[in-house]
């Protein structure tokens, strides 16, 4: 039986370790749910679903098939900026989060929902791009690469949202970092998911204005569940 229904919570300000180690525990339990009914057909037990927004102060993350060399400072300095540097388990590149950014963190059995991998990535591209069409934006992929950006197959060519995930036995977590008011100096210390031909951007850039956090979670959520056909509660 799939479940279609998502735990949805806003966790606020979190510090990304302390963020981290709660999904990786409800990731964990999700797994031992989908081990028990693979060695029990007769078990009914359900899996379930969550979905987080939170922010994280200053922090650097690299991915599984990323480059250390694309954090372009030492220690010294990310601690003179305020910033963490963490090695962990998703998929991609290096990329930066910090206040002003909303951070997504799914953790869904894609069972629940017919998706496979890619098409999971792709439903929360979709998610973003049309979030984004309330501010006017024109947003869209870029072949090669996952996120959402703006101005493809042009010089000016950048990235408004990160996506990273891990997935295991058809179970997700990590997720999605949208700049609405980020502070896009922090990604002038490395070389955004790898790339050092393209550049970044937020909604309060593209708008010029400061954006209300509230209501772009408010869209993001309404698009979510159109997108994905989820029951949030």
């Amino acid at each position: 039986m799939r479940n279609t229904k998502v735990d949805f919570q806003d966790l606020g300000l979190i510090d990304y370790k302390k963020a981290w180690e709660f999904q990786e525990e409800i990731f964990q339990k999700t797994l031992e749910i989908k081990t028990r009914k693979l060695k029990d057909d007769l078990n009914n037990e359900t899996t379930e679903n969550h979905f987080f927004f939170c922010e994280h102060p200053h922090v650097y993350t690299l991915g599984k098939s990323g480059s250390e060399s694309n954090l372009l400072v030492n220690q010294i300095q990310l601690l003179a900026k305020g910033a963490t540097f963490y090695k962990i388990n998703r998929g991609g590149d290096i990329t930066y989060h910090g206040p002003g950014q909303i951070v997504g963190y799914p953790i869904l059995d894609l069972e629940n929902f017919s998706l496979s991998v890619k098409s999971y990535v792709h439903s929360i591209e979709e998610v973003i791009i049309e979030t984004l069409k309330d501010f006017n934006i024109e947003s869209t992929r870029l072949p090669g690469a996952t996120g959402v950006w703006l101005d493809v197959n042009k010089p000016t060519v950048r990235k408004i949202c990160a996506i990273g995930v891990r997935c295991s036995r058809w179970v997700t977590m990590h997720g999605f970092a949208l700049n609405v008011n980020t502070d896009l100096n922090y990604f002038n210390l490395i070389n955004p998911c790898g790339f050092t031909d393209k550049s970044v951007t937020s909604i309060q850039v593209e708008t010029g204005k400061t954006i209300e956090m509230d209501f772009v979670k408010n869209l993001i959520e309404k698009n979510f569940v159109k997108i994905f056909n989820a029951k949030l509660f």
